[in-house]
């Protein structure tokens, strides 16, 4: 097979290998080492040797991300991304390398990322700064004191008036996430929690508990997608890329048309549609959690639910391993994981679920066969940015 499509029969791509470094509390471990370590485990995964990877893909690492990182790991790609658009990055990379791929400009990109967030605070290496910085169109945000966390709490606020959605609905997703990383033994928090339980928390940023929270973790993750022809050699069956989309909104909050309304309405409706599939047919979901609100908000844009109907969606265990659509089945970002930027980590829990190889935690069909379709939807900034993409066995 010729290494380089034609124009009318562009390559598939597929995920052919998944890894997760060690996560949860690392002490001992530079980022760069957990960047090493995912790489390694993915390319084990995959069954190929390195020398077939000529494209690479980091983001959030180095003064030359993702040179150094390259470097590191002793790759000389010659398709290369830095994409960073917060959160969503591993998705639009994902995106940009199944692009490259198709086109015949790299035959198999590597997906890394690495971070010893908890671990930098535990010594205090460096401070912890949600505010950001004070230039350019933030300055003007900057002086009312609005952090990450009062962003998504304001937004939720909205959806809470404009749709009368409730405190206790959105802590039903912290509960179900929880419920979903009793099953994985990786997981950070697996002991359950109660409605009441989030409730009762302390106040972070109203209407925000601690446990609307994401939890901080150090971690990385990898992901490998490769030209169909490199599938013969690999050690498990493809994980087709299906479609994607990519959008950005805003970054100053006076620039947001509706606070009801992320950039996923827009990320999803496009992966979707290029993956000529609908939301309904879907098995399940991993999406960006970084507060509670941000799984609601994402399912009503996604298509799953209604504009509006948010609330009720995610009541009665919808989201849990056993429910009617299954919402980041490894404990998302809530309990299992969340070392910065986690939408690697979505791609990976995808690919292991469609694989069957979720262990405990493993989604069935009514039927009992393993999922079909499924959906890693990632959310950078404050809603600033989406990147969608839809994978298939």
């Amino acid at each position: 097979m010729s290494s380089t499509p034609s124009a009318s029969s562009p390559r598939k791509v597929a995920v052919a290998g998944v890894a997760l470094s060690d996560c949860g509390k690392v002490d001992d471990a530079t980022p760069y080492a957990l960047h090493a370590q995912a790489a390694r485990r993915a390319l084990a995964d995959s069954g190929l040797d390195r020398s077939v990877i000529d494209g690479f893909a980091s983001a959030g690492l180095g003064t030359l991300a993702p040179v150094e990182v390259a470097e590191y790991l002793g790759l000389k790609p010659t398709w290369v991304d830095s994409t960073s658009v917060g959160g969503s990055t591993w998705e639009v990379m994902a995106a940009h390398a199944a692009e490259a791929i198709a086109a015949g400009h790299a035959r198999a990109v590597l997906l890394v990322y690495g971070s010893t967030a908890r671990a930098d605070i535990k010594a205090r290496r460096r401070t912890s700064n949600l505010s950001f910085g004070a230039r350019g169109p933030l300055q003007f945000e900057v002086p009312y004191g609005h952090t990450l966390i009062s962003k998504y709490a304001m937004a939720a606020r909205r959806h809470m008036h404009q749709y009368g959605t409730t405190i206790e609905q959105l802590a039903e997703v912290a509960v179900q996430a929880r419920a979903n990383a009793a099953h994985n033994p990786d997981a950070l928090y697996r002991d359950p929690i109660t409605v009441d339980d989030v409730l009762a928390g302390p106040m972070i940023a109203d209407p925000f508990t601690k446990l609307h929270c994401c939890i901080r973790s150090d971690g990385g993750a990898a992901v490998l997608l490769v030209a169909e022809e490199l599938l013969a050699d690999c050690a498990n069956p493809p994980i087709w890329v299906l479609g994607s989309g990519e959008h950005v909104s805003h970054t100053t909050m006076s620039e947001w048309d509706d606070f009801t309304v992320s950039p996923a309405a827009v990320s999803g409706r496009l992966a979707f549609e290029r993956a000529g599939v609908r939301p309904d047919e879907i098995d399940l979901a991993e999406i960006y959690d970084a507060f509670t609100y941000m799984t609601l908000v994402t399912l009503e844009d996604l298509g799953f639910c209604a504009k509006g109907e948010g609330g009720s969606f995610v009541e009665k265990g919808r989201l849990t391993r056993d429910g009617e659509l299954p919402v980041n089945t490894d404990g998302g970002g809530l309990s299992a994981q969340h070392p910065g930027m986690r939408g690697l980590f979505l791609l990976v829990e995808a690919v292991r679920q469609l694989r069957g190889e979720a262990g405990d935690g493993q989604v069935r069909k009514p039927d009992g066969s393993l999922p079909h379709l499924a959906v890693a939807s990632g959310t950078g900034g404050w809603f600033c940015s989406s990147g969608t993409v839809v994978l298939g066995r």
